[in-house]
């Protein structure tokens, strides 16, 4: 095997592997070199296999709970969270292995071991040496972190990350949950699923508190109505961790507690996977909050050397790292990429029902003092969400007040995620309201509450 290519690629998550094929689609002939799985977290210990898991919570609700709603009657039914897990881990492998057959299929060279830059476009593979002639792109993605000042260090027994949550052969009885944002919500509505008793803790004065501000009540309602702890604007002061319980004590305002739990669940942020990986050697720069940094065409400091995915900086998504492998390939084939839009990147938390957003916030409207108005629309008077007994949620639109252009976006709904890409195409493309409006929507369908929110920022909603 020649040891030179045209691209080099380091890491094959999400970023990576993308760009390794869109490299390949133009001509180029490319490595992608990965000392794990293929797939990177999402595929293996990230978002593929937690939505399996979280496809086996809602089923486990819905039969348990809402079955004789729909003439079905159910007798005893059992829960088994190995089998879930099981199933989850076969997804997850199947995509892995999906990503191996595209580089295959694509003729990209897969390099096992653990890469590092050096100068001159070079990485260094456990000792042997790589050279790239048009560019070495960095996609090293992220790791889950833990709280080291106050004893909660992941010991992946009693204080775990969602990597060994996703792992776990049998549920705890009872789970304390750090972070609630996307991923400590998730695994929240999991857990509670397989009957586990849950806190959700969060730190800051709300949960999903990158959401819209009504998006994060509906789920806070919905948790608590499942029993569900949720603790808001909470500090973890210490821990006692053991080898079967975890005692935290916490402060909410003056107010200390003390919550004892058989595990601790860590999903408060994530760490860079930038140690030892060359960035010194080559002279690679990164920004005060620890990211790559790159410019518009995701170039580092240095010419020949990119960076991609959650090391180039936030929205630290999946997609938005394959937009950016995208980018970065035709960028390297010579070709001029439209730029990437990073306000209208979609956000979806796939929690029950689901969050999902684009743009701004109506909290972040108000701190730009933006002259807008809102258009809402609730599930609860949507046909299609009554039928499925799924009324919990809402769609919202901001829009400009004088152009009816989209700010921002919000959709709290059962498929949420899927509805949220019809108002993602509109603001790319600068339709407005009047335009949505335009676009005849089938019915019964969740999506019809789209049309009747945009028809609501404009005074002229029909169904409410």
């Amino acid at each position: 095997m020649s040891n030179t290519f045209d691209v080099i690629i380091v890491g094959g998550g999400p970023a990576g592997y993308v760009c390794a094929i869109r490299c390949a689609q133009l001509g180029l002939q490319t490595a992608v070199v990965e000392r794990e799985k293929l797939g990177g977290v999402c595929v293996n210990v990230g978002c593929i296999p937690s939505k399996a898991l979280l496809h086996s919570a809602a089923l486990a609700n819905t039969i348990r709970h809402d079955a004789g709603r729909f003439g079905i009657e159910v007798g005893n039914v059992t829960l088994d969270f190995s089998t879930a897990i099981k199933h989850s881990r076969a997804v997850s492998e199947q995509n892995s292995k999906g990503v191996g057959f595209l580089m295959k299929k694509h003729k990209v060279t897969v390099i096992n071991g653990t890469g590092r830059l050096l100068p001159g476009r070079k990485v260094d593979v456990d000792g042997e040496t790589y050279t790239a002639t048009k560019g070495v792109v960095l996609a090293t993605g992220t790791r889950v972190k833990g709280i080291p000042p106050i004893g909660l260090d992941i010991n992946r027994t009693t204080v775990i990350s969602s990597d060994e949550a996703l792992f776990l052969e049998k549920t705890p009885g009872s789970l304390a949950i750090i972070g609630a944002g996307a991923v400590g919500t998730e695994f929240a509505d999991v857990f509670n699923a397989f009957d586990v008793e849950v806190t959700l803790i969060e730190a800051l004065p709300r949960i999903l508190p990158n959401d819209d501000r009504e998006a994060s009540a509906v789920i806070k309602r919905v948790f608590k109505k499942r029993g569900i702890r949720v603790m808001e604007g909470v500090t973890v002061t210490s821990a006692k961790v053991t080898s079967r319980s975890v005692t935290l004590e916490v402060k909410t305002g003056d107010t200390a507690d003390t919550i004892k739990v058989d595990k601790v669940l860590m999903a408060a942020g994530r760490a860079m996977n930038l140690e030892d990986v060359g960035l010194e050697a080559v002279g690679i720069a990164r920004t005060d909050q620890g990211f790559v940094t790159v410019d518009g065409a995701l170039q580092t400091t240095v010419e020949g050397y990119y960076g991609i995915g959650d090391i180039a900086g936030p929205p630290m998504l999946a997609h938005k790292g394959s937009r950016e492998g995208l980018n970065v390939a035709e960028t390297l084939a010579g070709l001029t990429p439209p730029p990437i839009r990073y306000d209208n990147i979609p956000a979806v938390t796939y929690c029950h029902p689901e969050v999902a957003s684009i743009g701004l916030t109506e909290d972040q409207c108000k701190e730009q003092q933006l002259d807008y108005q809102v258009g809402k629309f609730p599930m609860s008077a949507n046909g299609r969400a009554r039928a499925a007994n799924e009324t919990e949620g809402f769609v919202k639109i901001i829009r400009d007040r004088k152009y009816g252009e989209i700010l921002g976006a919000h959709i709290v709904a059962s498929h949420a995620s899927e509805m949220i890409h019809e108002l993602a195409v509109a603001r790319e493309n600068e339709y407005t309201v009047e335009e949505i409006d335009l676009a005849v929507h089938a019915h019964p369908t969740l999506s019809e509450a789209v049309a009747e929110a945009a028809l609501d920022s404009m005074g002229r909603v029909l169904h409410t």
